[in-house]
């Protein structure tokens, strides 16, 4: 039989055992209060989070892909990042991909068995046409989802970079990844509920991870989001925005930027700092790997 008496997202947490007894506000504070040990849980492992960041942005400019393998909620956490990262970075949907045992039904509904299959993440992931310049992440809060492990060995096998991210040391999981992710933010609230601080725990490292390594291929300048796409309205005038705030400029020239550049915010960006046209900024900004900073710097005008 299997023994999760000794992980600690099993355990019992001593704050809560009258949590049956508590008022609305009680739960609330005690949450709240077990939400602070998930923040310092990852602040002890953020040198681990900084190899990965470095690793995945290695990966995305070798045109690889960052992928996610997980169960339960560890899988729908890398689904839910996955999906994120084409509307805020500009992206395409091949290029975070997330993959959840059980298949894309068991986002909305569980698929509990899936997570014990020792094959399905490996036939998955050759169906996604696994390659040595991908990097596979796994996500188990226990550590020990079988699902994870053996899509991480094959993943090794492939020569991809793996990391596992556990919240209980010394894991399974952080044993077949090249590099183990272990942050332990302690027994949940409800006993075994690991949707609570053992997810708040993995949704922080994936937006770091996600987020840092877009910022390593050139997806953000400053703090602005300069690939975001103009699904809506609201999205149309953040571009807009995005191009005043930078250059300076009334809505009307960011309008008529964004108009010539094909609504590409940073060819936008380019064409009026250094004075150019579309293609003289898109060859400035292909130049530079797509870093508005070392193509605004240069100013190197194509003829």
């Amino acid at each position: 039989m299997l023994d999760l008496t000794t992980l600690t997202t099993e355990r019992r947490n001593p704050h809560t055992m009258n949590l049956d007894e508590m008022s609305p506000l009680e739960i609330a504070e005690t949450m709240n209060r077990e939400d602070e040990q998930a923040v310092l849980a990852v602040r002890k492992v953020l040198p681990e989070v900084a190899t990965a960041i470095s690793w995945a942005t290695e990966s995305l400019r070798a045109g690889g892909r960052i992928i996610y393998i997980g169960a339960g909620t560890s899988g729908r956490l890398g689904v839910l990042d996955a999906v994120e990262c084409p509307p805020t970075f500009g992206v395409s949907p091949d290029t975070v991909v997330g993959i959840i045992a059980g298949g894309e039904r068991a986002f909305t509904a569980a698929q509990e068995g899936a997570e014990d299959s020792p094959t399905l993440c490996e036939e998955e992931l050759k169906q996604k046409h696994l390659c040595a310049k991908d990097i596979v992440i796994g996500l188990a809060a226990s550590g020990r989802t079988p699902y994870v492990i053996y899509g991480l060995q094959y993943a090794r096998s492939v020569g991809c970079r793996t990391v596992a991210i556990a919240c209980n040391l010394h894991s399974q999981v952080g044993k077949a990844a090249d590099l183990a992710i272990e942050p332990v933010p302690g027994p949940e609230v409800l006993t075994g509920s690991t949707r609570l601080k053992a997810g708040t725990v993995q949704k922080q490292i994936l937006n770091m991870i996600s987020t840092g390594s877009m910022v390593g291929i050139g997806k953000v300048y400053q703090n602005l989001m300069v690939d975001v796409q103009q699904t809506n309205e609201k999205l149309k005038v953040r571009a807009q925005n995005i191009v005043m705030d930078i250059t300076e400029c009334t809505r009307e020239t960011a309008a008529e930027a964004l108009n010539a550049s094909g609504g590409q915010v940073k060819t936008a960006i380019v064409m009026i700092l250094n004075n150019c046209t579309p293609e003289q900024a898109a060859e400035q900004l292909k130049a530079s790997d797509g870093h508005i900073r070392q193509a605004i710097s240069s100013k190197t005008m194509v003829s």
